[in-house]
């Protein structure tokens, strides 16, 4: 929660300083200059900062299995291996909250992405399904 307050702040102070100080101007060639103030940088540069320090979003996975007991975690190393040998662009992750160990796939910004996959997984997981939880940001392609 508190990561949200915190961009809640960056957004409220990126849009003041947006509407108190932005101006944009036309010139013959058909190019554009936009005067900002310097704060604006200095917000989007802080932003950037908590993204790189924290880079989780809210999201949704697909839990393939869960297990309690002592050879709960092996048993989930064992899955994560078998699912990751024949799904290797969909990252695997093993997650403990006690007493179970789980071992949930995929980083899905939305729940219909992951459904769409959970009907590709579901005859090797029948007792699969989509949960909320926090994924790590996608990586984005850059020139």
């Amino acid at each position: 929660m508190k990561s949200k307050s915190i961009l809640a702040v960056i957004i409220f102070g990126l849009m003041f300083l947006w509407f108190q100080k932005i101006s944009a101007q036309t010139t013959e060639k058909g190019t554009l200059t936009i005067l900002a103030s310097p704060g604006i940088d200095s917000l989007v540069r802080l932003h950037t900062a908590y993204n790189e320090a924290f880079p989780i979003i809210s999201g949704f996975r697909i839990q393939i299995f869960y297990e309690s007991g002592n050879q709960a975690l092996d048993d989930c190393e064992k899955v994560q291996e078998e699912f990751s040998s024949k799904y290797d662009n969909i990252k695997a992750y093993i997650i403990f909250a006690a007493p179970y160990y789980r071992v949930r796939v995929g980083d899905f910004r939305t729940r219909l992405e992951a459904e769409k996959f959970l009907q590709r997984i579901s005859r090797k997981y029948p007792n699969a399904w989509v949960i909320k939880d926090e994924i790590n940001l996608p990586v984005l392609l850059t020139n």
